[in-house]
């Protein structure tokens, strides 16, 4: 049986099982993973947002690479275990839990010429906490940046947040309330554990102003670690920015397989929202020019 058996084979298995059993197999995997944390190394890759810029199509592409190992247990398909945002009360140990062995990366080294790990998340970029936190968890891992029209991307983003059923103002009230909504969110957030919820779901605005977001990654990071791309050239060439990703990461270049994922369809972008968030960004995304030495993206 292929390897492409097996994984439907588990996931049936897993869509057929109680969910206390689910719940029994995944806390133990948890358990066995925290008591060999030191075995554990942590991503490779950082796939760290923006939010609705394509993240879920890219970490989806990049576990379809052969060298490309998946979180544990591999069944449950995990993005993110969510440690440097929602989790940060857990142990250290339990975030590296969630990564292959030493071991097994040898293992799958000998099979198939490298072994990398990869973990996405697009809450990564937006909190002002996360890359500090990252650096210290795992200093040496590389760091992509997706970057979106911030117009489109925040009427995707408010699209989505209808979708889940926590959004019921209307495009530009939503964009009215925003500040309102996110006011005291930073100052909460010096509590390392507290999940800034309406800092993640509201931000349709704010969260397009890119330059100090990238900033703070490049400066905590270092740039030579950090890739900043457009999400749209992902979109309209996925080989060719696949393969930027893949050299970037220290994979062998390996032609994608996957499709994009994680669209939200809705209405288009009313015309007035469209020109007021258009005047709203531009000195932003002149800044983001600036600050990659780029011209203008959008």
């Amino acid at each position: 049986m292929s390897s492409l058996d097996d994984s439907g084979v588990l996931r049936r298995a897993k869509a057929l099982a109680p969910r206390p059993v689910k719940r029994a197999v995944g806390a133990g995997v948890r358990l066995g993973g925290a008591a060999t944390a030191a075995l554990r190394p942590g991503p490779d890759l950082l796939v760290v947002g923006a939010k609705r810029s394509g993240t879920t199509f890219l970490w989806s592409a990049l576990l379809a690479h052969p060298q490309v190992m998946p979180m544990l247990p591999a069944a449950q398909h995990i993005k993110s275990p969510h440690w440097f945002t929602r989790h940060q009360g857990m142990p250290e140990a339990w975030y590296r839990g969630h990564f292959p062995t030493v071991a097994a990366r040898e293992r799958h080294r000998a099979r198939h010429g490298g072994a990398f790990t990869v973990e996405a998340d697009p809450l990564y970029l937006w909190d002002p906490r996360v890359a500090e936190r990252a650096r210290h968890a795992v200093p040496d891992a590389r760091v992509v940046v997706l970057l979106r029209d911030p117009v489109a991307r925040a009427h995707s983003h408010y699209r989505e947040r209808v979708k889940a059923g926590v959004e019921r103002l209307d495009f530009l009230a939503a964009l009215d309330a925003e500040d309102a909504r996110l006011a005291g969110e930073p100052e909460r957030m010096a509590d390392a554990r507290y999940y800034a919820r309406a800092w993640d779901w509201y931000s349709y605005r704010a969260r397009g102003e890119y330059a100090p977001q990238v900033r703070r990654w490049q400066e905590t990071f270092g740039s030579e670690q950090v890739l900043v791309l457009r999400s749209e050239d992902l979109y309209a060439d996925p080989a060719a920015t696949l393969a930027r990703v893949q050299s970037f990461a220290g994979l062998d270049v390996h032609a994608p397989t996957s499709t994009r994922r994680n669209a939200v369809p809705g209405a288009d972008l009313p015309p007035a929202a469209q020109e007021r968030l258009r005047e709203h960004f531009a000195p932003h995304t002149h800044e983001l020019a600036r600050l990659l030495g780029t011209g203008e993206w959008w």
